[in-house]
């Protein structure tokens, strides 16, 4: 381990609210870490590896593997395919930030599979282990997490919690998801 490594303290980060860019406020720290030499890992709670993503593709040019965990919108599958995609994306993630091998991991949509409410999640992703993780996280790992409705436990324990809310959303004028903006 580096003497950095050893004397820098890592921060939490959450970045929540109803507005876009969320993930997009992450990647470009990502970005931002990359550039410093750092070593990064991203994983995708919701996203599909079915799917072709924009920044899946720029990050795998800077050495960065993004990692898409989940099988897409929680509308699109049944709960027993999201419920088993997260028991196994829960370990895997866990087992990046515990591993100490990178500066920075991201969980993004973490905080939007936390709030999941349609079925049962806290079997297999348990909000104790994720405030368990945050807190006991190595020392110096930087760790941002992504999302919708970010749980009070998990922004009180943050360093920073910045909520992004739309003022207009071009959305609402009935205007698709775009390539090289959404994906």
């Amino acid at each position: 381990m580096s003497k950095e490594k050893k004397t820098k303290r890592g921060l939490t980060l959450v970045y929540t609210g109803d507005g876009k860019g969320k993930t997009t406020a992450s990647l470009g720290l990502a970005l931002r870490s990359v550039g410093r030499g750092q070593k990064v890992k991203i994983y995708q709670f919701i996203k599909s590896p079915e799917r072709s993503y924009g920044e899946q593709i720029a990050l795998k040019k800077l050495g960065v593997e993004m990692v898409q965990l989940g099988i897409g919108f929680t509308w699109t599958k049944t709960p027993e395919e999201h419920r088993e995609a997260l028991q196994k994306a829960w370990p895997i993630a866990k087992e990046a930030v515990m591993s100490g091998d990178y500066d920075v991991v991201i969980l993004d949509e973490l905080n939007n599979a936390l709030a999941i409410e349609k079925f049962p999640i806290e079997d297999v992703l348990p909000l104790n282990e994720v405030i368990e993780l945050l807190k006991n996280k190595p020392s110096h790992v930087h760790l941002v997490i992504t999302g919708r409705n970010a749980k009070k436990e998990i922004t009180d324990l943050a360093d920073l919690v910045s909520v992004i809310e739309a003022e207009k959303h071009y959305y609402n004028e009935g205007i698709p998801a775009v390539k090289g903006i959404e994906f």
